[in-house]
């Protein structure tokens, strides 16, 4: 059984740094195989639909344009964990933000950027 679990989220000033985590889990799953996964990260405000936010396939990385040059995703296949470093945060970043292996996602982690 695959397990995605996130972790980092906080309750942060605008114009502060988070990084998230998400490590996983279970099945059959290597560190080749992990590295050469899709993982992406996306995230829903309340009353709004989940989006996504920043994946990686192999080397090559992708960003909603909201997030550009202020998000950055990268992995470990070593821990079997992809991260999410977030700078420059705006209060409009609030949000949950899941992990997502392929069709199993994580429980989410909550961020909250105040003003």
């Amino acid at each position: 059984q695959v397990q995605v679990v996130e972790s980092g989220g906080d309750l942060v000033q605008a114009g502060g740094s988070l990084r998230l985590s998400c490590v996983v889990s279970g099945g059959s799953i290597t560190g080749d195989l992990f590295a050469i996964s899709v993982l992406g990260w996306h995230r829903q405000a309340p009353g709004k639909q989940r989006e996504p936010v920043a994946s990686i396939s192999g080397s090559t990385t992708t960003y909603t344009d909201s997030v550009k040059g202020r998000f950055a995703v990268s992995r470990d296949k070593s821990k079997k964990t992809v991260y999410l470093e977030m700078n420059n945060l705006k209060p409009e970043d609030t949000a949950t933000y899941y992990c997502r292996y392929n069709q199993y996602w994580g429980q989410g982690t909550q961020v909250t950027v105040s003003s």
